[in-house]
Formats: structure tokens, C-alpha cells, sequence
């Protein structure tokens, strides 16, 4: 049948798609409005040709009961005598296609919030409704707490206080944390503050200084510094600093870090995680040999690429397969891998990054770099073994008592 005629499961994914694609424009008062669905048209011929399809097509239509305005048009056909057809479904609004897919709940929860905070805000309701599953779905707590920050926020634009000032209740920073790409967006409506908003800036609030920590491994540097030798401090006020280094090593674990010994001339910063690009902010760091030792995971491999958009001359130690294979029996599960392409590894650290995410050597393979022996880790460094040297756990395992 060249006519498509549409049943009313067809009428149901239909308006799943097009509930799909364009709800949230719907939720800003976008859309046409009524949605006409045309059911069909079957001519004379095609109901001769196929009588049972388009009797079945009329029988579902009659037996249907749902939302919308179902219209039925007269035909008279000189074989087949008068005839009632449907012939569309008149939807009148979005709330009619959410029910039709069952979602006409969240889709009035949504549409009710939306309201109370967009009212009489229109730059602020443009951008609201790209958050409608935040709408929809959060609980009645969280949305006073969002109304009332957005209100707060409205009040006192250039505030310069923490997140953890602001005078409202539950406002800690384990439920300001995961919000605040979606509240820096909305504070940012109205404002000339283009691109991706800052939530401090877009908030007006203050953001807690940017500290590190690192080790002084020379003696002379920590006379430089008044016998300092572990200084943690804003990254801006380490920046002032003016050390006469030839070597930084960075590296994850600060219980590793807090290991190294004395070397001339040397630091070693501790934990800094993906946040290793702030080192670019160092002069003293940036003209010196730099040293990045990681776990020998996908993680791992994502920071060492960070750090080299940063420290270009940065080389890693301790990350290859070698090292990898030797230490089989330490090997954990990293839980949540790394996926994307990591351009600033060289061929070697790239071949063990790709044979971690194939799993070349077991599913989800991690090595951490605490669990390296370490009277290897020092030779490698070039750093003095504290305390004499440590057994690997595999030869302790293998005496008999």
C-alpha cells in the first residue's frame, strides 16, 4: 500500500522522537502549536487492494483511548459505500505528547519549575530549559535550595564570599559541587560574560587559592628558604620564588613523594593529579630538568600527557612495560579507565597507554607506583635508598619459616 497508514503505536514513536528532539526547545515556549499527526488517506484502489489492512487501521483507531483530539472524515466510495476514516490527531500541547510516551509527570514537573524560576526572567529562562532533567527529576529539597541560590545570587552579584559563606541553608559543597556547571550558567544569564562561565566569577565568589605542595631535597635550598622543606602554599605566592633548581620530579602518591631523599638541586611536588598543569605558572620549574613518575594505569598516562602540554621537556620514568610486566602480582583494577587520544606521549608511553585500554595484559590493569620496590624506584631516580633496602613483597612471600 503506497499510503502509509499510521496505527496508533506508530502515533506513539513518532511522538517519542519528536518529544526526544525537540523537548526542551518546548519547555521555552518554542514548537507549533497544535501538533496535527495525519493518520492517512487510503485512496479507493489501495482499500480494494488491501481491505483487511485498512480495516484493521479503522478498527484500532476506534478502539483507542488516549489523549488528543482524534478527527474522522466522511469518504464515499461508489464500491465500497460510505466510509469513516481517521484522519488525524489534533495534540494541542506538549503536555499531550509526554503523556502519549508516558512521560506527562516529569514533563509537568518540569514545565511547573520551570515557570516559578524563569518567571519574569527571560535570559535566565532561555538557559534554564537546557536543564530540563534537572527540572523533572530533582527532589523538592534541592529545587528550594536551587531557587533560593538563584535568588541570593540575583541579590548579591559581587558578593566575594566562599561557596561555604553563603548564607543559606545546605549550601556545603557536597551539593554545590556536581551543580556548579549548571548554576554557573544560569548566573551567568543577562551578564556580557561570554563562552564557558567561571562559577566563581559567574556567582561573584570568591575561589580558594590554588595551593601545592612540594619538597625542598637540598640542603642549600632549604637554607635559601629558612630550613623549610615541605611547603605547601598558593600557587601564585611559589610562583615569586626564585630557587636555583636542576631537576623537579612530580609524582602522584604523596606517601611516595615523602620517601625521596636528599638530591642537589632538586624538588619534588607531591599529588598534584590532573592539576599538573599549574606547574607551567613556576619560571623556576619551567627551566629545569623535569621528572614525572605516575601510576602505570590510563589515568596515569592522561596526567603525564597534561603535564607535557605544560613541561614540554618532561619525561616519565617508571611507566614502561617492562616495569609493568615485572610487578605482575601487584597489579590492581583501575575502575573507571581513561578513553580519550593522548597526542603528547611519545611511542613508547603510547604503546603501554593503547595496550592498557585493549587490554593487552588482563582487563582494566593497574599498576600503582607506591608498590614498585622501593630500592628500584631510587636507582632509577638517582636518589640514596632511606633506610637501607626493602625486600620486595614476592621475595618476603617466598621464605619458609
Amino acid at each position: 500500500m503506497r499510503q502509509v497508514l499510521r496505527f496508533p503505536e506508530d502515533v506513539r514513536e513518532f511522538c517519542a522522537r519528536r518529544y526526544r528532539n525537540q523537548h526542551r526547545e518546548w519547555l521555552a515556549g518554542g514548537g507549533a502549536w497544535p501538533l496535527e499527526i495525519l493518520l492517512g488517506s487510503p485512496t479507493e484502489a489501495e482499500a480494494q487492494e488491501q481491505p483487511d489492512a485498512v480495516r484493521d487501521w479503522v478498527a484500532a483507531w476506534r478502539e483507542w483511548r488516549g489523549t488528543g483530539n482524534l478527527v474522522w472524515c466522511e469518504r464515499r466510495r461508489w464500491t465500497l459505500g460510505p466510509q469513516s476514516l481517521p484522519e488525524r490527531l489534533v495534540l494541542e500541547f506538549p503536555r499531550s505528547v509526554a503523556a502519549w510516551i508516558g512521560e506527562e509527570e516529569r514533563w509537568q514537573r518540569a514545565w511547573s519549575r520551570y515557570g516559578q524560576i524563569g518567571s519574569g526572567r527571560p535570559a535566565l529562562a532561555q538557559r534554564l530549559a537546557r536543564y530540563f532533567d534537572a527540572l523533572a527529576d530533582c527532589s523538592e529539597s534541592d529545587m528550594g535550595r536551587l531557587k533560593a541560590l538563584l535568588a541570593w545570587i540575583e541579590s548579591n552579584p559581587r558578593s566575594g564570599l566562599y561557596p561555604r559563606q553563603i548564607p543559606l541553608a545546605g549550601m556545603d559543597t557536597k551539593w554545590l559541587e556536581p551543580r556548579m556547571p549548571m548554576i554557573a550558567d544560569l548566573a551567568a544569564a543577562g551578564t556580557d560574560d561570554g563562552g564557558d562561565p567561571s562559577f566563581h566569577r559567574s556567582c561573584g565568589l570568591r575561589e580558594a587559592p590554588l595551593t601545592v605542595r612540594f619538597r625542598l631535597l637540598d640542603n642549600e635550598l632549604r637554607h635559601h628558604l629558612g630550613g623549610l622543606s615541605d611547603i605547601t602554599a598558593p600557587i601564585e605566592e611559589i610562583a615569586r620564588l626564585k630557587l636555583p633548581l636542576a631537576r623537579v620530579y612530580i609524582v602522584e602518591n604523596v606517601q611516595t613523594g615523602l620517601c625521596f631523599g636528599d638530591r642537589p638541586g632538586s624538588v619534588v611536588f607531591l599529588g598534584l593529579g590532573y592539576g599538573v598543569s599549574c606547574l607551567s605558572r613556576l619560571p623556576w620549574v619551567t627551566a629545569a630538568e623535569c621528572i614525572y613518575w605516575g601510576d602505570i594505569d590510563t589515568h596515569g598516562f592522561a596526567i603525564l600527557n597534561r603535564a607535557r602540554a605544560a613541561l614540554p621537556r618532561v619525561v616519565s620514568v617508571l611507566m614502561d612495560e617492562l616495569t609493568l610486566l615485572r610487578t605482575r602480582d601487584l597489579w590492581v583494577e583501575e575502575k573507571s579507565p581513561y578513553t580519550a587520544e593522548l597526542p603528547l606521549l611519545t611511542t613508547p608511553e603510547l604503546e603501554v597507554y593503547q595496550g592498557l585500554r585493549q587490554h593487552r595484559w588482563g582487563p582494566n590493569v593497574r599498576l600503582e607506583q607506591e608498590r614498585i620496590a622501593w630500592s628500584d624506584a631510587c636507582q632509577t631516580l638517582g636518589l640514596p635508598a632511606a633506610g637501607g633496602l626493602v625486600k620486595p613483597a614476592a621475595q618476603i612471600c617466598d621464605r619458609t619459616f
